[in-house]
């Protein structure tokens, strides 16, 4: 688990979870692809939380082992949020996941979503997919488009820190008549991100960036080789 996928679940963490705790509520949380690899988001959860880490094999940090994929063993409407980083690239059909996620959540439920934008190709045990700023919009019109409510309360593309890792955030809630349950969010607090989108006004990016850092990176770095190339000519007449 990358530093950058810790720090963004922390901040769900904060920003939609503790404040119902703090409000006395108890709060039955899944996780999806809870393998302990480096690191598990359940390391950054706060304590009290009625934690289920579910995955396709037994290993550290995995409570239920899944027979599907795409099937959860939770009754309708019966789980207050559940996490997913670093596992929807390897789902070779993450749209059927999604609408399996609805049918567990509450009314009231989050889905926390984080998935990369870049970086390497990495099997594990196929690597299929990259999310951009718009696929939490799509994911909320694919899930009501088969009958439920979903709503993408914000999604926005992190910074890299000291790796290859841009990760692509997301938070959705089951039903939209509960946004009003959920003031804040995260790209209101101190984070560095781009191509941000916050509910209710879904139409308008925050920071918004054509290009990743990857690709300005690359283009400085070109810039500056044409650059040494026409000082070297130059001077050396």
């Amino acid at each position: 688990m990358h530093a950058t996928a810790l720090k963004n679940a922390r901040r769900f963490f904060d920003v939609y979870v503790t404040p119902r705790m703090q409000a006395g509520q108890r709060l039955r949380v899944v996780e999806i692809g809870a393998r302990n690899v480096n690191g598990s988001l359940r390391d950054v959860a706060p304590q009290g939380l009625d934690y289920i880490g579910v995955d396709l094999e037994a290993a550290p940090g995995v409570d239920v082992v899944l027979d599907d994929p795409y099937v959860l063993p939770f009754e309708d409407g019966s789980v207050d949020a559940i996490l997913s980083s670093s596992c929807f690239e390897h789902s070779e059909f993450f749209w059927q996941s999604f609408l399996e996620i609805q049918r567990v959540l509450k009314p009231s439920g989050l889905f926390y979503l984080n998935a990369p934008s870049g970086g390497e190709f990495h099997r594990y045990p196929v690597d299929c997919w990259r999310f951009y700023p718009d696929s939490g919009m799509a994911l909320a019109r694919w899930a009501r488009s088969r009958g439920y409510a979903t709503a993408l309360l914000e999604s926005y593309t992190g910074e890299q820190e000291d790796d290859i890792w841009a990760d692509q955030v997301a938070v959705f809630l089951r039903d939209e008549v509960h946004a009003g349950d959920f003031p804040r969010r995260i790209v209101d607090g101190p984070l560095r991100f781009r191509n941000g989108l916050r509910h209710p006004q879904l139409d308008q990016l925050l920071n918004p960036q054509r290009w990743n850092q990857d690709q300005q990176r690359a283009w400085l770095w070109r810039a500056t080789l044409r650059l040494r190339r026409r000082l070297w000519r130059l001077f050396s007449v």
